[in-house]
């Protein structure tokens, strides 16, 4: 039977439905063939045998954190904007219209069929041995990991990217704000001096907003993978074939599923598969080894690129409290001149007092032929307000209110 006679038509209870909209999938099998699916949930959740809680990690209109589940007889990936179903002879890709998902799918049709059909022919006889001893390597690997490996590259190339022009963004604009401030005094400061403006700020604000977002993002792939990496019974759920392997061997007493045997490929899968896993029917069920070795490169890769945006926040922190620091600083200068200020004027106060007293239009005895008083008033009462001043200040230099 043909590869389109496996697609599933939808039920006739599900095309009753009306509020059942359907959605666009693409199907991509081990020969890199795809085939554009637009069917409801009912005929995927048929076709893959997975439950609907399952699929409703998939559905775009609701906020699923990134998820990697292992089920019988399927992957379900949840990562960002690749929403795929994983089975052990084909790949179901969500929205494959979607700007971000078509390199995903370009991917998946270079790297999905082994090497021995994709160079099938190619070459003389010298190339073609090279290839048959990579295809040996490739044969190595199950379907569902080529896959999934497709999936985690292709999710962490992408939050580096984004990764990488927040930093391009966020490095200069950090810098134009304190590159002016290093080395200038208050005295310094202009009317062009726009060294912390409300755009400035703005434009910090909208980048830390953006990384906070971001590191959000990288951080829930991060806690997926080190939730598989710490988990054995987790990662021994994602061998597809092994569990195929299992199920289809002489020694598990029962024959192969009904609904395999609709697949051209599954003769040669199941080869594959339990020459790749001949453990498992020995009953080495928890040899995870080699998805083990997969998850690590690219758990070190997302935590490169998180270990990155720490190191921008760590940026940011630095950049406020640098900010905060010069705000300080010019603050304290601002409070020593109102201080110095404040203290002439009420020198000059009590000076204008003693000037009041004697200006008054009131007739004294001690007014008249006392001319030469005038004199020693006015010097006098100078002198006190100006070491009243200089005491004022001596004082608040002895606290430390004022700088040296």
């Amino acid at each position: 039977m043909g590869r389109e006679g496996y697609i599933v038509p939808a039920e006739p209870q599900a095309a009753v439905k009306k509020n059942t909209a359907a959605r666009n999938w693409i199907m991509m099998d081990c020969s890199g063939e795809k085939t554009v699916l637009d069917v409801d949930k009912y005929a995927i959740m048929h076709r893959v045998q997975i439950h609907a809680r399952d699929l409703r990690i998939l559905d775009p209109l609701l906020s699923y954190p990134s998820t990697i589940l292992g089920r019988e007889r399927a992957i379900v990936l949840n990562l960002e904007h690749i929403k795929a179903i994983i089975t052990a002879e084909e790949v179901l890709l969500r929205d494959p219209s979607d700007e971000h998902v078509i390199p995903v799918v370009e991917e998946l049709q270079r790297r999905l069929p082994p090497a021995n059909a994709s160079h099938h022919g190619q070459g003389d006889g010298k190339d073609y041995g090279k290839y048959d001893a990579e295809a040996g390597e490739e044969d190595e690997s199950p379907f569902e990991f080529r896959a999934l490996e497709v999936a985690l590259e292709a999710i962490c190339s992408f939050l580096a990217a984004r990764t990488t022009e927040l930093e391009t963004a966020a490095y200069p604009a950090l810098d134009q704000l304190t590159s002016k401030c290093k080395g200038m005094r208050l005295s310094e400061y202009g009317p062009n001096t726009h060294v912390i403006s409300s755009l400035n700020l703005d434009r910090v604000r909208k980048l830390k907003s953006a990384m906070t977002r971001l590191t959000a993002r990288v951080q829930k792939v991060r806690d997926e993978l080190e939730q598989l990496l710490d988990d054995d019974d987790d990662m021994a759920d994602l061998y597809l074939s092994r569990k195929l392997a299992g199920a289809s061997s002489p020694v598990s007493g029962s024959g192969a599923p009904n609904w395999f045997a609709a697949s051209p490929t599954i003769g040669s899968k199941i080869s594959r598969a339990s020459r790749a896993s001949v453990a498992t029917v020995r009953g080495d069920e928890n040899d995870v080894e080699e998805l083990e070795m997969l998850l690590e490169a690219y758990f070190m890769q997302i935590d490169g690129t998180l270990n990155k945006l720490t190191a921008l926040r760590e940026y940011i922190d630095d950049t406020e409290d640098y900010i905060n620091i010069q705000l300080d600083n010019h603050r304290n200068q601002l409070i020593q001149l109102e201080l110095f200020l404040s203290s002439g004027t009420v020198c000059l106060s009590i000076y204008s007092l003693v000037a009041g007293i004697f200006g008054m239009n009131i007739p004294y005895t001690w007014n008249e032929d006392h001319g030469f008083m005038f004199k020693w008033v006015v010097i006098v009462t100078g002198v006190s307000c100006a070491l009243l001043f200089v005491l004022i200040m001596s004082y608040a230099r002895y606290k430390g209110l004022v700088g040296s």
